[in-house]
């Protein structure tokens, strides 16, 4: 991913927020030249230094037939908007597109184990359901057990992070704030958390 370093992130506190707060992502392999994507939720798991990226797809989804010793690219997408010319204090702008992003890297396994499938799931209920856990605990073990039979559970470690908060940090503060202040009054919610994040990460003089 093309990306400035004025427009890469390396707080790594942040990028696990992010990428856990944009948990619906794009799994892309290209195992043999052919690139293939899925739209998979993923919980992202920090392990002190290592950061492991835990999913699951359905077994007929033929993806994971190409999980050997390939690294697999995993797209995290934040918010994102159109930036106007208008918005600028100098009319000599051209549009351009704001947004935040991270792709991470690594190569895929997949989990076979029953039991740490189990948990797997049991982790992305918790996680997103959590009102329901006590009924996903109470389902009929074989029912669970032939759910689990038609998906591929698997787990990518990380070994490397792209990022880009492309945020018009190689405009003026003033041009910043000004990006922001019309997000702000947007009534799109993606819109106006692309706000919050510009006014985060502003830069140049205060």
């Amino acid at each position: 991913m093309y990306s400035p370093p004025y427009n890469q992130l390396e707080n790594r506190a942040e990028l696990l927020e992010f990428m856990r707060a944009n948990s619906f992502a794009v799994v892309v392999t290209g195992t043999g030249g052919t690139l293939h994507a899925s739209h998979l939720p993923v919980m992202v798991h920090d392990h002190g230094k290592d950061i492991v990226i835990d999913s699951h797809m359905a077994k007929n989804n033929a993806q994971w037939k190409e999980f050997f010793d390939d690294e697999a690219m995993v797209i995290f997408a934040g918010p994102h908007a159109y930036v106007s010319p208008r918005w600028y204090e100098d009319k000599e702008r051209v549009p351009t597109w704001n947004y935040a992003a991270v792709h991470a890297y690594g190569v895929p396994k997949v989990v076979s184990d029953s039991k740490a499938k189990y948990e797997s799931q049991r982790r992305l209920i918790e996680a997103m359901d959590p009102k329901w856990l006590p009924q996903f605990d109470a389902l009929r073990p074989q029912y669970v057990e032939q759910m689990l039979e038609g998906i591929v559970n698997f787990q990518i470690a990380v070994t490397r992070l792209e990022t880009r908060w492309k945020l018009s940090q190689n405009r003026s503060r003033r041009d910043q704030l000004l990006l922001a202040a019309q997000l702000e009054r947007s009534d799109d919610s993606v819109e106006r958390a692309l706000a919050a994040l510009t006014r985060k990460h502003l830069v140049g003089d205060s």
